[in-house]
């Protein structure tokens, strides 16, 4: 393999297979196409990749270590729990919004990573759950961590809905809807436990 590409040519190889990849699955894109899609040619692209699953691991693990890095960074510049959640959900916004094509391809197409970059997706996104997860904690410091992280499981999926949900509203109005949602669900009382009813 040739040496790596500098950070721009990166970012555009990573964002053309993310959007190839959205449109057309992971299958049914050759890497001559994906190479022509960043102006070069398929086997000059494997200078850089050793090959097509090797590429679609990268899309999916650069994108889960920008998340948990700049959710840790955030989290941490925050003057509180309240602003550091609002950072964590805008951050979170602007990536469904901006970047819809790396949702699809993960929902789509995880299981064609090799067991190593499934695995450090995996780890990756643990560290970003947990890193809202503490967030909450401070600002409902009686519900249980059981509870929160099913709770930003479900805010992702709201979040997340982009690429489907948001129709012709402009980007900023999208935005703050999905800001004020977001907070609504993940600040929401928890509900009180009722006896299961008699059969």
């Amino acid at each position: 393999m040739g040496p790596k590409p500098t950070i721009e040519r990166r970012t555009a190889i990573l964002g053309a297979a993310a959007e190839l990849f959205a449109a057309r699955g992971y299958r049914g894109v050759t890497i001559d196409e994906l190479g022509r899609a960043v102006g070069t040619s398929g086997p000059a692209l494997y200078r850089h990749f050793p090959g097509k699953e090797a590429l679609l691991g990268e899309v999916l693990v650069d994108i889960s270590e920008r998340l948990a890095r700049r959710g840790a960074e955030v989290a941490a510049r925050a003057a509180g729990p309240e602003e550091a959640l609002e950072l964590l959900l805008r951050g979170h916004i602007a990536f469904a919004l901006d970047e819809p094509a790396l949702i699809t391809v993960h929902d789509r197409e995880l299981g064609n990573l090799t067991e190593a970059d499934r695995r450090r997706v995996r780890r990756l996104q643990r560290g970003y759950v947990e890193t809202w997860v503490d967030v909450l904690a401070a600002l409902r410091p009686t519900a249980s961590r059981i509870t929160l992280r099913a709770a930003v499981h479900a805010a992702f999926g709201l979040l997340n809905s982009t690429p489907h949900s948001r129709g012709d509203l402009p980007r900023d109005r999208m935005a703050e809807l999905l800001l004020a949602m977001g907070s609504a669900a993940l600040t929401a009382p928890e509900p009180a436990s009722t006896p299961a009813s008699a059969g």
